[in-house]
């Protein structure tokens, strides 16, 4: 069976910055561990594959694979994946209703003159957080000192709103650049709370630089050894809830621009908006921009 896919670069407005997807459209019929070969093959952080869904009145079912592993819940393939179905459509929709393993995530699309320009996920889970891991050790993980590591605000933390995350804030955005992922420590702290990756972000970001608020890294185990994710959706989200949860307002939404991927050659920028009401946060939005890159297709008969 011949099977389609087209591949974006994610939260970007530009060729080769963003964070890569591959979307698989015509994924009928395969199986899990082909599903996984697949995703391995491309090479990507994640892979998704668009499947009808279960229920009449959502758009679609959405399996996403990393290299290693199925996981219940990610941004960036959200992003993605919706940015190439509204495109695909002969009039692009409004939302997206996607079935996921962490739950359904709609996925607003916005379009200007009828082009699809940029879309919008909801977290499908409401900020939970979980262990502290002391600052000594966040830091090893990325081969800094403890000193590197601030703790005002909030403790290293593992944190999800669909996918969990160590959420550490350093002092610098020199800090944020020197680092480097330690595998030994890796090994001492994770897996932990379901997690196996460190979001790390500084609010030291320099004037005439990128515009945005924060600027984040993510190391993750990838294909062979640590990797690092040039956008990551779902730990800005739940970064994100986090900051609002700790931020003043009481009534209305603390928005935030966020880069990722300066560091690798692939310049993020990831728009958050989280909205409060009656001091506690009620919802979770994550969205940005993506580009085109590739289509083609592959024979594959199913084995399900």
């Amino acid at each position: 069976m011949q099977r389609r896919y087209i591949t974006v670069d994610v939260f970007t407005d530009r060729a080769f910055g963003g964070n890569p997807l591959a979307v698989v459209l015509d994924a009928g019929g395969l199986s899990t561990a082909q599903m996984q070969a697949i995703a391995t093959e491309f090479n990507y952080s994640e892979t998704t594959f668009v499947l009808p869904p279960r229920e009449s009145a959502h758009d679609a079912q959405v399996r996403i694979f990393t290299v290693n592993r199925e996981i219940p819940f990610a941004g960036h393939p959200n992003v993605g994946t919706a940015f190439v179905l509204a495109t695909l459509a002969e009039k692009p929709p409004a939302r997206l209703l996607f079935e996921e393993e962490a739950g359904l995530v709609p996925v607003e699309v916005v379009t200007e003159q009828g082009r699809v320009v940029s879309t919008e996920f909801t977290a499908p889970q409401p900020l939970k957080g979980m262990s502290h891991v002391s600052a000594e050790q966040a830091a090893a993980c990325l081969s800094l000192s403890a000193g590197d590591v601030k703790t005002d605000r909030h403790p290293p933390q593992i944190i999800s709103v669909g996918l969990a995350f160590l959420a550490v804030e350093v002092a610098s955005r020199e800090a944020l650049r020197r680092a480097t992922p330690d595998a030994a420590a890796f090994a001492r702290t994770f897996p932990c709370d379901s997690s196996d990756a460190v979001y790390f972000y500084t609010r030291d970001v320099p004037a005439g630089g990128q515009p945005c608020d924060l600027q984040a890294r993510m190391f993750h185990p990838g294909a062979s050894g640590l990797s690092e994710d040039p956008a990551t959706g779902s730990a800005t989200a739940a970064c994100a809830a986090l900051l609002a949860d700790l931020d003043p307002t009481k009534d209305g939404e603390v928005k935030l621009r966020i880069g990722q991927g300066v560091d690798m050659g692939r310049p993020s920028l990831l728009l958050t908006r989280v909205r409060k009401q009656n001091g506690k946060i009620a919802s979770i939005y994550v969205g940005g921009s993506c580009v085109k890159m590739m289509e083609g297709t592959f024979r594959l008969d199913g084995k399900a």
